[in-house]
């Protein structure tokens, strides 16, 4: 996309849905843990080369800069030029907010 010049209009999401616990379990596997997980973003007004927020030592939590889902997708949102406030109306037109709770994660723009 960079060598193609549209990086800079294409946002670029990788991320899962949950992340996995910090300590393997009896099973030998790991479990869902929503506390503390990475996503990765490109192109689309992002910074490059930019690490937002960490973990604590363990993996487990957030040490700094925390967030939630929802600011991420308020940041998808504000990356397409959507406004995280932007209301929907349902079929009896009542307001519905298109995001909820979250908040856009501006330290990630450049």
């Amino acid at each position: 996309l960079d060598n193609r010049g549209i990086l800079d209009t294409t946002l670029v999401v990788a991320m899962g849905e949950i992340g996995r616990t910090p300590k393997i379990n009896g099973g030998a596997g790991r479990d869902h843990w929503e506390h503390c997980y990475t996503v990765l973003m490109a192109g689309g007004g992002i910074k490059e080369n930019f690490v937002f927020g960490a973990s604590d030592r363990h993996g487990a939590y957030p040490s700094r800069d925390p967030v939630t889902a929802t600011d991420v997708v308020a940041t998808i949102y504000h990356a397409l030029g959507i406004s995280a406030e932007t209301q929907l109306r349902d079929n009896l037109d009542r307001p519905l907010a298109l995001v909820p709770e979250g908040n856009p994660i501006t330290g990630v723009f450049a």
